[in-house]
């Protein structure tokens, strides 16, 4: 018998038969623009910017203006969350097992700031440098599946819905923040969405799928432009459908024309919405 990853360990230690309510949506984004505004980025800064990190600093100004999206569910009570936080799946051990590389504060930072975060954390993750992450994992390593679920229970409502940590045990306080952003556009997949993760707990999970060169009808005439497709999963608990029609548009909205990532946005959903 082969041995068991410590993903695969998690996924069944952590997932049971679907039973909770969750939106499913998807948005299909011109991404022409996007693409020439990484190019020229990474041409004035040296940095490698990706589709990921600017789709990244679009969820994240649109969700600091989403303020029924942005926070945590406890006692049956919405809490806002003072930053906007946001966690990035990070493909470890050749695609075995995952990671996530959370960035503070992303809704203030550039697409730059972004990208060299997220290099940085990742590399100390693939080189074994992460210190939380692998205090984290030294028990599932050794724990069955069954005993690795109820711990998995208690810890992820103590940090993501108490917001406790345990520096001992790896664990800091709301540790996936409000979304996580993954992409399968890597593997040649256009499309897919994200299962939510019970011990995350977390209201938004964002997958991106490739970048596709497409026809599109501009300004009456068909185009070859480049085209994104983002599959959002959104609990149900945190907003319904016309909220995220709305936070949708604005993620749209940044992402056709990334040079308003630095400019401020009006409120897309109001507290007493929220």
């Amino acid at each position: 018998m082969s041995k068991m990853s410590l993903r695969r360990k998690l996924a069944i230690a952590t997932w049971s038969s679907p039973r909770e309510g969750n939106i499913y949506g998807k948005l299909t984004v011109d991404a022409t623009n996007a693409i020439a505004y990484l190019e020229r980025v990474k041409q004035e800064s040296g940095e490698k910017v990706t589709i990921t990190h600017l789709v990244g600093a679009a969820v994240a100004r649109a969700l600091a203006k989403a303020p029924g999206l942005n926070g945590r569910i406890l006692f049956g009570r919405y809490i806002p969350h003072e930053t906007v936080d946001i966690a990035f799946l990070v493909s470890l051990d050749g695609g075995k097992n995952l990671a996530k590389a959370k960035v503070r504060s992303l809704d203030k930072k550039s697409v730059v700031d972004v990208a060299r975060e997220l290099r940085e954390l990742a590399g100390k993750l693939r080189s074994g440098e992460d210190d939380s992450f692998k205090k984290s994992m030294g028990p599932i390593k050794l724990l069955p599946t069954w005993l690795i679920r109820p711990l998995l229970y208690v810890t992820g409502w103590l940090a993501s819905s108490l917001g406790m940590s345990a520096k001992l045990f790896g664990v800091e306080k709301y540790p996936f923040g409000s979304c996580i952003i993954t992409s399968v556009g890597m593997f040649g997949l256009d499309e897919g969405w994200a299962p939510p993760t019970p011990f995350a707990r977390v209201p938004v999970y964002i997958l991106l799928g490739a970048v596709r060169h497409r026809p599109a009808v501009v300004d009456g005439e068909i185009k070859i432009r480049e085209e994104l497709t983002l599959c959002a999963t959104i609990d149900h608990r945190f907003l319904d459908g016309f909220q995220g029609g709305i936070l949708a548009k604005e993620v749209k909205r940044l992402l056709e024309d990334p040079e308003q990532i630095t400019a401020p946005t009006p409120l897309l959903v109001s507290p007493s919405e929220a």
